[in-house]
């Protein structure tokens, strides 16, 4: 089978291998989509240290059931399923408090097992432990359910601000995190959600598909006077700092409104992660800074749930399709921000 394997940084082999097997307590799928994402591109350039080559990639992964291993049940040949990416052990003190998020003995498909930049791969017994293989509900395709993982991801951090009814948003980042943060902002109750970019060819194409109620283009203005003013000088109630970058993270702190909550959702690089922060504007102002970190399996299931009953449109996100042939053309799609959301289908 062909399959889009790591070998080290700038060194991404599309190559033959065997096919793989169903073991004691694994599924075998056929992948039918696996969402490619920025993950994917700092492996490409960087790799990871906790990928031992050669590794498949690809980490938003659906497809179909096409063998059970032994001591498996709830599952057949035929299934229509989603694998969940982060892989939480279920057992330390974290799992059990229900911090699924924050488990220290986290493992995850694409590094630490061959994911699904392949026509066919294993789900191995870890995801099974902790129902995080998902029955994909009927009317949803294949690549709608793959992007349910970065759903998840997005659906946590707001689940921790606590975005509701009446609230203004704003979302820093125009990429396919940053749409997915306006839809499901919009779907929580949100009276208003913005769009921050520093490109305004990326602002305008991701504004034209989630249709914000107000943009401002960081490259042109000034990032918070443009917020400020779309918000009557008060501020947003929340900001979501959608992209890798220190800067949004000072900026949302000088944005927000009193009393306001700020999600960390972008990681800074490793070799650049500290900001500066006036902690009195934290302290008088009665400022919430939360992180988040990846998803649950529960917010996988979450996520389906929502582009299942029609909350969140998630298929008009996807702009570009492409057969596994193509996932080194790919991954440069999203690397060039020249898309919102690119799906292998293998």
């Amino acid at each position: 089978m062909k399959v889009a394997r790591f070998y080290a940084p700038e060194d991404i082999r599309l190559e033959d291998m065997p096919e793989p097997t169903a073991g004691t307590g694994e599924v075998k799928i056929r992948v039918r989509a696996c969402s490619a994402c920025g993950t994917d591109v700092k492996i490409s350039k960087f790799g990871h240290f906790r990928i031992v080559p050669p590794r498949v990639m690809g980490h938003e992964i659906a497809g179909e059931v096409v063998e059970v291993g032994a001591g498996v049940t709830g599952w057949a040949p035929g299934d229509r399923v989603q694998v969940i990416a982060a892989i939480p052990c279920g057992t330390c003190p974290d799992c059990l408090a229900g911090h699924m998020t924050t488990c220290p003995n986290q493992v995850s498909m694409g590094y630490d097992f061959d994911g699904g930049f392949a026509e066919y791969m294993v789900v191995p017994p870890e995801v099974l432990a902790v129902d995080g293989l998902n029955r994909i509900p009927e009317g949803v395709s294949f690549a709608e359910a793959s992007v349910a993982e970065p759903f998840a991801c997005a659906l946590n951090a707001q689940e921790l601000v606590d975005i509701g009814a009446g609230d203004d948003v704003v979302v820093i980042g125009s990429g396919p995190i940053g749409c997915l943060h306006v839809r499901i902002a919009r779907a929580r109750g949100a009276k208003r959600v913005f769009l921050v970019e520093l490109s305004r060819e990326r602002l305008d194409m991701a504004a034209s598909i989630v249709k914000p109620d107000g943009v401002v283009c960081a490259g042109e203005v000034d990032a918070v006077e443009g917020v400020l003013s779309l918000t009557e000088g008060r501020g947003p109630d929340v900001v979501i700092t959608a992209a890798a970058s220190g800067a949004a993270q000072e900026q949302a702190l000088r944005m927000v409104a009193p009393g306001g909550r700020i999600s960390f959702f972008g990681g800074l690089p490793k070799d650049n992660p500290v900001i500066s922060l006036d902690s009195n504007v934290v302290h008088y102002r009665e400022l919430m800074i939360r992180g988040a970190n990846g998803s649950s399996p529960e917010h996988n299931k979450r996520a389906l749930a929502m582009i299942a009953d029609g909350s969140v449109n998630v298929a008009d996100l996807i702009t570009h399709r492409l057969p596994l042939a193509q996932v080194l053309e790919g991954i440069g799609v999203v690397s060039r921000g020249e898309g919102i959301k690119v799906t292998i289908e293998p």
